[in-house]
C-alpha cells in the first residue's frame, strides 16, 4: 500500500501546486479591481507548515515503518477526498475573490452561497480534515497530532483573526 499513499500524497502536493497557480491569477484580478492584501506575516508559517505536512508524511510512514491497516487507512482516504471536493466547492464559490493570501476587494458583498451559506469559514474545515486524514491513511498519527495541534494554533490565533479584521473592514 506504500506506493498508493505515495501517490496520493504527491496528488495532493500537486493539488497544492494547482492552489498557488489559481490564487496567483486571482491576487492579479483582485489587485486590478483595488484589493488589499493584509495578515501577510502569518503566511509563510502556514506555507512552511502546509509544505512540511505533505514531506512528514511520507518520512514517518517510511521511516517509523507505519503499516497501512485498512479499517483507519480507506475511511481516511474517503476523508482526504472528501475535504478536497469542499476545498474546490470552496475555491468555485469564491471564483476570481479566493486567495491562499488575506486579499480583499472593497465594495463587493461577501459571499453567502455554496458552502458559505452553513459556515464562515469552510476551507479551514477542509485544511483541518485533510490534515487529520491525509497522515492516517497510512497511520502518520505523529504527523497527524503535530500538524492539528499547529494548525489550530495558526488558525485560531493568526489566519482566521486577520480574516475577519480585513472582512470587518468591507462589512462596515
Amino acid at each position: 500500500m506504500l506506493p498508493l499513499y505515495l501517490t496520493v500524497v504527491a496528488l495532493t502536493a500537486v493539488e497544492r501546486l494547482a492552489e498557488l497557480v489559481v490564487s496567483a491569477r486571482n491576487a492579479r484580478w483582485s489587485f486590478a479591481r483595488g484589493g488589499v492584501e493584509t495578515g501577510r506575516g502569518h503566511f509563510p508559517a502556514m506555507v512552511a507548515l502546509h509544505t512540511a505536512l505533505l514531506v512528514a508524511c511520507v518520512v514517518e510512514v517510511v521511516v517509523a515503518d507505519r503499516p497501512f491497516l485498512p479499517w483507519l487507512g480507506w475511511p481516511a482516504l474517503a476523508l482526504v477526498v472528501a475535504s478536497q471536493a469542499l476545498r474546490w466547492w470552496c475555491i468555485g464559490t469564491l471564483g476570481p475573490r479566493w486567495n491562499t493570501r488575506v486579499i480583499v476587494v472593497p465594495d463587493l458583498p461577501l459571499v453567502g452561497g455554496g458552502p458559505y451559506r452553513w459556515l464562515r469559514h469552510p476551507n479551514y474545515v477542509a485544511v483541518v480534515l485533510e490534515g487529520i486524514a491525509l497522515p492516517l491513511v497510512h497511520t502518520a498519527w505523529v504527523t497527524a497530532l503535530a500538524f492539528t495541534v499547529l494548525n489550530a494554533v495558526l488558525l485560531l490565533r493568526f489566519r482566521i483573526p486577520a480574516e475577519e479584521r480585513a472582512l470587518a473592514t468591507v462589512a462596515a
